[in-house]
């Protein structure tokens, strides 16, 4: 755990630290805007940065409303292309003592930064904060409250608790920087890397959370994951690389595998589907994903139709 000082933001009652928020984006200007426009509209006393990260495209100001103490800049992912190397390239460029993120399909609900700077102010030994969010899918809206007041490394490795994700999290830019590290840009197409840098984030202190929805995440059919399931099993493969402590956690495990034999199911890849789905029931019989594996493998049912299916119930795979 970080032993650091607390930072002079953390016990100053009255003043509010810079916060910038990095939004990384590629062709969807509309979204974008609805993304750009919740960050200025916080309702947060102190002043917000706002930098808006495109990956390989023309970079364009997003015509929003301004609000006195908010600035919006707009900047060139200069990294790894993709998410990951967006995302950093806006960290880096950061003059906030916060940051955090949200991505260009979603959007911070009014109270978001307020509440997280409130609770961090309280728990100077956490490394980051989260939140409770709205997860929306085909017009539907489905609140999601953090299940717990603060995540520790274990309770990431046992479950995903998607309500520390990249649109809820807010971190202390120093910690960032010299203590959690950037995000991984080897990790294959960036997938679930909100996910691998807040179990690093863990293992230096808590991860608080304010547990009502502080965010609106949204799911589309056509989300950039939505298909790539031979990145998605790269990605998973890596990150058990990466985590050797979900070994020793055969629930955090079985989910894990479950949804690499998912992946498998999803590609035809029939036989190691069913290996890897009683790989993961082995180790917990509560494993879903194993269980959605082995329906999508019999070919009866669409790894597709099954994801739209989950999603329906605010759940992923």
């Amino acid at each position: 755990m970080s032993t650091s000082p607390a930072p002079g933001w953390r016990t100053d009652p009255v003043g509010w630290p810079l916060v910038t928020a990095v939004i990384p984006t590629k062709d969807r200007p509309q979204l974008l805007r609805r993304a750009v426009q919740s960050v200025i509209d916080q309702d947060y006393p102190g002043p917000i940065e706002c930098l808006v990260v495109y990956d390989g495209t023309e970079p364009v100001m997003p015509e929003v409303r301004p609000r006195d103490g908010r600035t919006v800049q707009v900047l060139v992912n200069n990294r790894t292309p993709g998410l990951a190397g967006n995302r950093n390239t806006g960290y880096l460029a950061a003059t906030g003592e916060l940051v955090g993120s949200c991505d260009d399909d979603d959007e911070w609900l009014p109270g978001k930064l307020r509440a997280q700077v409130e609770l961090l102010r309280k728990h100077p030994e956490a490394s980051a904060a989260a939140s409770g969010f709205v997860y929306s899918y085909r017009g539907k809206d489905i609140p999601r409250e953090a299940e717990l007041p603060a995540l520790t490394f274990a309770d990431l490795l046992h479950d995903r608790h998607l309500e520390a994700n990249a649109s809820t999290y807010l971190i202390p830019r120093p910690e960032l920087l010299d203590g959690i590290g950037l995000v991984d840009e080897q990790l294959p197409g960036s997938y679930a890397e909100d996910y691998e840098l807040l179990l690093r984030a863990a293992r230096r202190g808590p991860i608080v959370c304010v547990q009502q929805p502080q965010s609106r995440v949204y799911l589309h059919d056509s989300s950039f994951f939505a298909s790539r399931w031979q990145t998605i099993n790269e990605a998973l493969s890596y990150l058990l690389e990466r985590v050797p402590e979900f070994r020793q956690d055969p629930a955090g495990l079985a989910r894990i595998e479950g949804q690499i034999a998912f992946s498998h199911a999803a590609l035809g890849n029939r036989g190691l589907a069913a290996r890897w789905a009683v790989r993961s029931l082995r180790k917990s019989r509560r494993a879903r994903q194993g269980y959605a594996a082995l329906v999508v493998a019999t070919g009866l049912v669409s790894a597709d139709r099954v994801l739209a299916t989950a999603r329906r119930f605010g759940r992923g795979i």
